[in-house]
């Protein structure tokens, strides 16, 4: 039987999208709480009673929250147009690297929106 675990990040960055229209207001330097939302699918370990150590996830994630917390997004290599939904894609393909049960991250950049990748 499958789990589902879901691990939170929060960061605090700054961004504007270059590709909006100037009269939009995303298109000025402005910031975001943002949260993301690690989920993972495995298998239990029998023994130890878990699918994977949440400390384990934390560590190898850390890597990747230290390039964007409290940075400018656009600044980061391959977030030049740093949409919610392009910063779901690079963490998703960054992480999936060192966490295999890795299905979906989720970023929600107001506590009202939400975007995930895959879908």
């Amino acid at each position: 039987m499958k789990y589902e675990l879901k691990q939170h990040f929060q960061i605090e960055s700054a961004r504007f999208l270059p590709n909006l229209p100037p009269e939009h207001p995303c298109s000025r330097m402005h910031g975001h709480s943002f949260k993301i939302i690690l989920t993972l699918v495995g298998d239990l370990d029998p023994h130890i009673g878990w699918v994977i150590d949440y400390n384990d996830i934390q560590s190898k994630m850390l890597p990747l929250i230290t390039l964007i917390d409290h940075r400018v997004l656009n600044e980061v290599e391959g977030l030049e147009n740093p949409t919610s939904e392009l910063l779901a894609k690079w963490l998703f393909d960054r992480a999936c690297i060192h966490i295999p049960s890795l299905r979906k991250v989720s970023v929600a950049e107001t506590p009202m929106t939400e975007c995930s990748y895959p879908a």
